[in-house]
């Protein structure tokens, strides 16, 4: 993907920016930016992912809601259902992440809440964690504390920044140290593969309700 030399400023703009508030850059590869942050009251650090997608805010927006296919996408993701739709934009979900053994796989319940700026059109996703809105399943941990929000704003008519924050605790015995050394990774391949998916034929003509372009 070419980046034109306008883009490259918009991505040094954007480093300075996070490294004003605090964020460190981790890793960049494949024009995605991976920063972290130590998070307050937690060992695990909080993790961003910054990056271009070629895509229109309403197809990535669909992308996005489209639960049933983030197994397709997301790192890590075993499981991922539908378990109430709101509307178009408010949705709850179920996803089990897998991970090596002897760890244990852990799983979490996500309200999804996508709203867009009138003016800007720039399109911002709440995750909010509901650990018991279904029953704990033997042999997983249940994760009960992460936080997670997308800012989606519209470049040109062919690209969109895409940023996502994500703070999580997994729970369990997982050690700190082993969390923050491999954070970049999920949020990295989790980017690429978003880029993929944008691009499927199943998604040509895909438009989310209220979004506009």
């Amino acid at each position: 993907m070419k980046v034109t030399i306008a883009l490259f400023l918009v991505f040094l703009v954007q480093v300075a920016n996070a490294q004003q508030k605090g964020w460190k850059l981790h890793s960049e590869k494949d024009g995605v930016q991976v920063f972290t942050q130590p998070a307050a009251n937690s060992p695990f650090k909080a993790v961003k992912a910054v990056g271009l997608v070629e895509t229109s805010l309403s197809r990535l927006a669909y992308v996005l809601m489209d639960v049933k296919t983030t197994k397709e996408w997301v790192y890590g993701t075993k499981i991922c259902s539908l378990l109430k739709q709101m509307t178009p934009g408010d949705l709850i979900y179920y996803s089990e992440v897998d991970l090596p053994w002897p760890v244990s796989n852990r799983d979490f319940i996500i309200r999804i809440t996508l709203t867009q700026e009138p003016l800007t059109k720039v399109m911002t996703i709440v995750a909010e964690n509901m650990p018991k809105y279904v029953p704990q399943k033997n042999g997983i941990v249940r994760i009960q504390k992460s936080y997670g929000i997308w800012q989606i704003s519209p470049i040109d008519n062919k690209h969109v920044r895409v940023e996502y924050t994500l703070q999580v605790d997994p729970g369990g015995s997982i050690p700190a140290w082993l969390v923050n050394m491999v954070a970049s990774t999920g949020p990295y391949q989790s980017f690429i593969g978003l880029r993929k998916q944008v691009k499927k034929e199943k998604y040509k003509d895909a438009h989310l309700p209220g979004i506009v372009d």
